[in-house]
């Protein structure tokens, strides 16, 4: 018999093709970019994000003279300095070593905030004493300050509510009692 060719399994079964693949290149090429694209746009966006970060701290760091703006309230926790609400002029200066971490504050405030900035440290009115500048002059030459101005009229404290907690040294300007200029250096050890 002639005829078409058979099959193991019989009668006239044509020869198997592979099963087709989709062709969905495009697809395939639009995935393999999106695994690139995104991840390289995420390091970018981070890369600039760390250099703005590095520049504000690098300004921070590089400053030789009070930055007038409120410390940050984690710093303000860290070395408790409770600055009062509706202070002014308010300017900060950051040391820090390994021994040593300082913060230097000055801010402008009514009487009734000076209380108030006093209490939360832990002391009263009655603590500061009269012509007494307890911010010894190499702290004061760090940023600047005049504190030895025999015109003006100083009280001060030192407060240090454990040894845990930082030590800070408060001079008020009391030279306009109706605006107090208050001075603050604390210090910790880490």
């Amino acid at each position: 018999m002639t005829g078409a060719p058979t099959s193991a399994s019989g009668v006239g079964a044509s020869p198997q093709r592979p099963p087709r693949r989709p062709r969905h290149r495009w697809l395939a090429a639009i995935v393999v970019f999106l695994l690139i694209a995104i991840p390289a746009a995420y390091l970018a966006l981070s890369a600039y994000q760390s250099r703005d970060s590095g520049e504000d701290k690098a300004r921070s760091a590089s400053a030789r003279a009070l930055i007038y703006e409120w410390p940050s309230k984690v710093m303000r926790r860290i070395y408790d300095v409770p600055i009062p609400n509706g202070a002014g002029y308010v300017g900060y200066y950051e040391t820090n070593s390994w021994d040593e971490s300082t913060l230097y504050v000055e801010f402008r405030c009514s009487p009734g905030q000076l209380t108030a900035f006093l209490e939360e440290l832990g002391t009263d009115r009655s603590a500061l004493a009269e012509a007494t500048v307890t911010i010894g002059r190499s702290r004061a030459d760090v940023i600047g300050w005049q504190l030895d101005d025999p015109t003006r009229t100083f009280a001060g404290t030192v407060v240090q509510q454990s040894e845990q907690e930082p030590e800070v040294s408060v001079t008020v300007d009391l030279t306009r009692e109706e605006r107090p200029r208050v001075y603050v250096v604390s210090t910790t050890n880490p």
